[in-house]
C-alpha cells in the first residue's frame, strides 16, 4: 500500500474531492487535511503545518500547493495583505519536510496570479468589481509598450481610471506573489523539491501574467533548470496531473499517448482563458502527467481524443454553434469510429471534450450515447477550461491503465458526464434563468438554496434519462450541494450499477490490453 499526501489548492469538489474519488483505491491511500479554508477565508496555516508534519511521516510521495501552504488557497492568494517574512517562513516547511522525510518525493505546484479580463470581485479584490477590465487592459498595454508599442495614451488613461490606491494595492500583490514564486525555484534547485508546475491561471498572450511567466522563465534558465520546471495553462486540474506522473514513476513506467483531434487545424487553435496553441498545451500536460508522447496509435498506450474546433473556441452555454470551425471541419462521426476501433484493439481511450470552454459538447455526448460508448471508454472531461478538461481526461486514463476501470472509476466516469455535459453545459443555465439568478450575483441566498439544489438534481435526472439514456437505467444521482453557495460549481456524487453485459465487455477489453502488452514484451526481446 502507498500512501501520498496531498495539500490540496483550495476546498472545491475538483481539488479536494476529485482526486480521492478517482485514485483512492486498490494499493493506493491518498491523506488531506480534514480542515481547508473556506472561499475567501485562508486556511490556518499552523493546522496545514501540524498535519504535513503528522502526515508525511510515513508518506510515499508529498503533492502540495504552494498557494495553499503560503497563502491558505487560491482566492487568498488574490487577496492577502501579508508581508514577505511571514510568507518565506511558511515557504520554508518544505525545509523540515525534507529534512524529516529524506526519501519522500515532493512534488510542488504553484500559480502565476491571474489577471482576469472582467469586472467582478467574486474572485478579485473589491476594486476589481469596477476596475478589473482596466486592470487587465492596463497590463496588456504595459505589455505590449516594453514589446515596443507606443501605447503611453492608453495607460495614462487606464492609470487615471483605476485610481492609484487600487493599482498601488494590486502591483504590490503582484510583486510579492511574483517574488514568492521566484524563491520557490531555489527550493527546486537544492532538491528540496523533486518537481515543480507553474500552472497559468486563466492565461492570455499578453498581460501582466505574461510579464511575470517571462522573469520566471528567465531565473530558470539562469538555474539550468529547464529540464525540471514546466510552466503551461492549468491550475484546478494540477493535483490530479502530478498525482498520474507519482503513479506513473512508482510504477516505473512512461505510458505512450496518442493524440487523435476531431480536426487537424486545432492543433493551433489558443483556447479561451489561454495564452499558447492547443498543441503545445497538451504536449506539456502529457509531459507533466508522467507520459510520452507518439506520432503512431498503433504504438500507444493511451488514445486521447480531442474535440476542439479549428478556430474561436465559445462558450458551452451558446452551443451548438453554427460556424464552420465547429461543423465543417471537425468530423465527429470518423472520431466515434475511431473510438470503437481503438477500444477493440485495447487501447485506453479518454476524451478531452475541449470543443468549448466551460461545459461539454452535447452534439458529441449524443453520438458516443447513440454508439453505446459512454462507459466503454476509459475517460471523458469537459469542463472550465481546456488544461482542466486535459488534466482530468489524462488522470482518468492513467487510473484505467494501471487499476481497471473499477467501480469507483466508472462513477467518477458518470459524474463527469452529469456534471461536465449535463450541468456545466446545459443545467447551470436552465436552473439559473428559472430562479432568474443572474450572473452578477455572487451567492444564492440561504433561505432557497435547498429549492435550487432540488432542481438542479430534478433537471440532473432528466439529462440523464435523454442525453445519456444508454446508461439511464443503470445509474443514479445521489447528492447535489453547492460548495462555494453559487451556480458556477456544484458537488456532485452519482453511481453506475454495473450491468452483466458492461463487466463482459471489460473484461474482453482487459484481454485485448493484456496481449497488446505481451505482444509489445515479445517485440522488444526480438529487437
Amino acid at each position: 500500500m502507498k500512501k501520498i499526501v496531498l495539500l490540496p489548492l483550495d476546498e472545491r469538489p475538483c481539488n479536494q474531492d476529485f482526486p480521492r474519488r478517482l485514485f483512492a483505491h486498490g494499493d493506493l491511500t491518498i491523506c488531506q487535511p480534514s480542515e481547508l479554508g473556506q472561499y475567501k477565508k485562508p486556511a490556518d496555516f499552523n493546522k496545514l503545518k501540524a498535519f504535513l508534519l503528522e502526515a508525511c511521516r510515513d508518506a510515499d510521495a508529498l503533492i502540495i500547493s504552494l498557494d495553499m501552504l503560503i497563502y491558505g488557497g487560491l482566492i487568498p492568494s488574490r487577496l492577502h495583505h501579508e508581508r514577505l517574512d511571514s510568507l518565506r517562513q511558511r515557504l520554508a516547511l518544505l525545509h523540515d519536510l525534507r529534512t524529516e522525510n529524506p526519501d519522500m518525493l515532493i512534488y510542488g505546484f504553484q500559480c502565476i496570479l491571474r489577471c482576469p479580463d472582467y469586472n467582478s470581485d467574486e474572485e478579485e479584490p473589491d476594486y476589481y468589481e469596477t476596475a478589473g477590465q482596466a486592470i487587465h487592459a492596463l497590463g496588456v498595454a504595459v505589455h505590449r509598450s516594453r514589446l515596443g508599442e507606443k501605447s503611453i495614451r492608453q495607460i495614462a488613461r487606464l492609470r487615471a481610471e483605476i485610481g492609484q490606491e487600487a493599482l498601488n494595492d494590486y502591483i504590490q500583490r503582484r510583486d510579492l506573489n511574483r517574488t514568492l514564486n521566484l524563491e520557490t525555484l531555489k527550493y527546486l534547485e537544492d532538491h528540496t523539491l523533486d518537481a515543480l508546475v507553474i500552472p497559468r491561471d486563466d492565461s492570455q498572450e499578453f498581460g501582466y501574467p505574461a510579464m511575470d511567466e517571462e522573469l520566471i522563465r528567465q531565473e530558470i534558465y539562469t538555474l539550468d533548470m529547464t529540464d525540471r520546471v514546466l510552466i503551461y495553462p492549468g491550475a484546478d486540474e494540477v493535483e490530479l496531473t502530478l498525482l498520474a506522473r507519482i503513479i506513473n514513476q512508482l510504477h516505473s513506467r512512461k505510458p505512450k499517448v496518442y493524440v487523435k483531434y476531431a480536426c487537424d487545424k486545432s492543433r493551433e487553435l489558443i483556447p479561451l482563458y489561454e495564452g499558447c496553441s492547443l498543441e503545445t498545451t497538451i504536449k506539456y500536460h502529457i509531459m507533466s502527467a508522467g507520459f510520452q508522447s507518439t506520432s503512431s496509435y498503433e504504438q500507444a498506450d493511451i488514445v486521447l481524443v480531442i474535440t476542439a474546433p479549428s478556430a474561436s473556441m465559445q462558450e458551452a452555454a451558446f452551443q451548438p454553434a453554427s460556424s464552420a470551425a465547429y461543423t465543417v471541419d471537425r468530423l465527429l462521426a470518423e472520431l466515434i469510429e475511431f473510438i470503437r476501433n481503438r477500444l477493440e484493439e485495447g487501447k485506453v481511450v479518454t476524451i478531452g471534450d475541449d470543443a468549448y470552454a466551460n461545459g461539454g459538447d452535447l452534439d458529441f455526448l449524443h453520438l458516443l450515447n447513440k454508439a453505446d460508448l459512454l462507459m466503454k471508454i476509459d475517460g471523458y472531461a469537459g469542463w472550465n477550461t481546456n488544461a482542466n478538461t486535459l488534466g482530468t481526461a489524462l488522470a482518468e486514463a492513467c487510473d484505467s491503465f494501471y487499476y481497471g476501470k473499477t467501480a469507483q472509476h466508472q462513477d467518477f466516469l458518470l459524474q463527469r458526464y452529469l456534471e461536465d455535459g449535463g450541468y456545466c453545459a446545459k443545467v447551470r443555465q436552465t436552473v439559473s434563468e428559472a430562479f432568474k439568478i443572474r450572473p452578477a450575483e455572487h451567492f444564492i441566498q440561504s433561505d432557497r438554496e435547498a429549492v435550487v439544489c432540488d432542481r438542479i438534481k430534478v433537471s440532473l435526472q432528466q439529462f440523464l434519462t435523454q442525453a445519456l439514456s444508454s446508461i439511464a437505467t443503470v445509474s443514479s444521482i445521489n447528492h447535489v450541494s453547492l460548495p462555494w453557495h453559487r451556480m458556477f460549481e456544484i458537488n456532485l456524487e452519482a453511481t453506475h450499477h454495473a450491468t452483466a453485459g458492461s463487466a463482459d465487455l471489460s473484461a474482453r477489453t482487459e484481454a485485448a490490453r493484456t496481449e497488446a502488452a505481451h505482444s509489445e514484451v515479445a517485440a522488444s526481446a526480438k529487437g
